[in-house]
């Protein structure tokens, strides 16, 4: 019985040292790691120009750090962007159990498609993926083929630029809340 205590209690330990060192950017460092996010994006993903001018708002999160070992977490700092211009910072922060091990960096982006989607987005301090709001993923495949279907949806994400040893491409279960001073 000891054993699975003694793992979680390093796990929790793990968790907490990485996201101990993930202190809170600058805004200056903040909104250059969204610029350079936002670059890659567009040259990463062919279609990623024509959405980010069809786009509401976009939510960049360029680092966002995530550790698991059975349980994990997730936290990470970014900008909401409305026409190209910043208008809020947000933080994510995720807990989540179930099959999954290592530990990872990586860039999200939300994309909000329709201004209603924005403002529902936007009224609140604590919007939760898959509560508040469904966020589709959009696939990259390796052939370099977009899951168009998803791009029809009200918010869709894209998830990229994965470093580490983890798997899994879900935002559910991510919480979105305002950073009232960066």
């Amino acid at each position: 019985m000891r054993r699975p205590v003694a793992r979680v209690s390093c796990l929790v330990i793990a968790i907490s040292l990485l996201l101990a060192g993930t202190a809170q950017a600058s805004k200056e460092v903040l909104d250059a790691e969204v610029r350079a996010a936002m670059e890659s994006f567009a040259a990463r993903i062919p279609i990623a120009p024509e959405l980010i001018q069809k786009a509401a708002g976009i939510l960049v999160l360029p680092r966002v750090y995530k550790a698991g070992l059975s349980f994990g977490g997730a936290i990470g700092d970014g900008a909401l962007q409305v026409r190209g211009e910043t208008v809020q910072y947000y933080r994510t922060t995720s807990v989540s159990w179930g099959a999954q091990i290592g530990i990872q960096t990586r860039t999200e982006i939300v994309m909000f498609m329709t201004e209603e989607a924005l403002e529902r987005f936007r009224a609140g301090n604590g919007w939760q993926a898959g509560i508040d709001g469904s966020i589709a993923i959009v696939a990259y495949g390796v052939g370099n083929s977009i899951d168009t279907d998803n791009i029809q949806e009200p918010i869709i994400g894209f998830i990229f630029g994965d470093k580490g040893l983890m798997f899994d491409l879900s935002l559910k279960g991510s919480k979105y809340t305002k950073i009232e001073e960066h």
